[in-house]
């Protein structure tokens, strides 16, 4: 859970993903996602690519994006 004070309100933020979550780089209120360009709250952040290092706003959405 995102503490109020680590949110910036309106901006951006930067992370790594990793296998089992995501470490914040840039302290931010949402990520946008690698397919539709849709801003993601980190609070509803559920879907990503470890090795594209992309945010997913649905997991079609990653789905898509992950097709061969």
């Amino acid at each position: 859970m995102l503490m109020s004070s680590e949110r910036n309100s309106g901006s951006e933020a930067k992370l790594h993903y990793g296998p089992n979550g995501f470490r914040v780089l840039r302290t931010g209120q949402h990520v946008v996602c690698g397919v539709s360009g849709r801003a993601i709250p980190l609070e509803e952040l559920r879907y990503w690519s470890v090795h594209h290092q992309e945010a997913y706003a649905s997991a079609e959405f990653a789905t898509q994006r992950l097709k061969p």
